[in-house]
């Protein structure tokens, strides 16, 4: 393993996951110890029983109504986009073992199939949803007031997604490839296999890697941790 290969898609692997983690326990520790609001900030009407409480939270947290009516062809690609990396998140589990149910069911090749086309789907889904984004903040309304780390997230975002993508449509490496390698990293010896070494595309796994790398370091620093904060927003909007 070269040493951009060890940095990107071994070592980094690990400083990105510490430096995460640490990162949201330390954001998550500061607004623990925000000071409660002595009166209840809930929107009404609110839904009276708590089960209908509970809806709602996940309706505003997850559907995002409100958003919805001020600018929806921006929540159609942030739906679009999420809807997409849970699938690409679920389809990246193969790295840790394959699944076996699913494979019965389809077979081998049919397994395989369906893993691109469901793949690729969701890697161009994504793409087109940060360039969307991209395109509105450089050219649209929203120039004035985008600010370098906005374009910095996108950028992440963008090389973590192209660089999938070439391993998804150009690559040609099976996923039980892949899943050496990710297997050597749970067992803290990072290394490539064999088939993967000799091959041209594993630049393209170490630029995706350090894509990935950076974007988990600056994750909990970054504007993006909206996501556990708007849970939180919600469950106070909600009464509950």
């Amino acid at each position: 393993m070269d040493w951009f290969s060890y940095l990107t898609s071994g070592i980094g692997v690990y400083v990105a996951l510490v430096v995460f983690t640490g990162g949201m326990a330390w954001r998550v520790w500061q607004w623990s110890r925000t000071p409660r609001s002595p009166v209840r900030l809930a929107l009404y009407p609110k839904p009276k029983t708590g089960s209908a409480r509970f809806g709602k939270l996940l309706v505003d947290t997850f559907v995002a109504p409100q958003s919805f009516r001020i600018a929806p062809a921006v929540m159609i690609a942030a739906m679009l986009f999420h809807l997409a990396a849970l699938a690409a998140f679920f389809g990246h589990l193969r790295l840790v073992h394959e699944f076996d149910p699913l494979v019965g069911w389809l077979g081998e090749g049919g397994m395989n199939t369906f893993a691109a086309w469901s793949g690729g789907a969701a890697g161009i889904i994504m793409m087109a949803a940060i360039l969307y984004w991209l395109g509105r903040r450089t050219f649209g309304a929203f120039k004035n007031l985008s600010v370098p780390e906005d374009y910095l997230l996108l950028v992440l975002l963008l090389g973590i997604v192209v660089m999938g993508n070439h391993l998804r449509f150009v690559g040609g490496l099976h996923a039980d490839t892949y899943r050496a390698w990710f297997q050597s990293l749970l067992a803290l010896n990072p290394s490539f296999p064999a088939d993967m070494a000799g091959r041209g595309e594993i630049w393209a796994l170490d630029w995706h890697m350090l894509f990935v790398d950076a974007f988990l370091i600056y994750f909990p620093f970054s504007k993006l941790t909206h996501a556990i904060g708007a849970f939180a927003t919600n469950l106070v909007r909600s009464g509950e």
